[in-house]
């Protein structure tokens, strides 16, 4: 909602309109950009791809999923 009529014109305004998106409930997301380079033709193997704990969403679960941590961390060191 909050890109609605807005001209994406350079990655920066791009960053900054993810970076300002947020929640009624709360979420506050932060952005930045990363320009570092990444190798090219990097794949996944199935046996990876199925250690990754995926809850897929009741509505278009091939976009709307969630990704749990492998483990979560005490209290202590959020």
């Amino acid at each position: 909602m909050n890109w609605r009529g807005t001209s994406l014109v350079s990655l920066a305004a791009i960053v900054s309109l993810i970076a300002s998106t947020h929640s009624r409930s709360g979420l506050r997301v932060r952005s930045e950009l990363d320009r570092r380079r990444y190798p090219d033709g990097v794949t996944v193997s199935d046996a990876q791809m199925a250690t990754v704990q995926l809850k897929r969403h009741e509505f278009h679960g091939d976009w709307n999923y969630t990704i749990a941590p492998r483990f979560t961390p005490p209290p202590s060191l959020i």
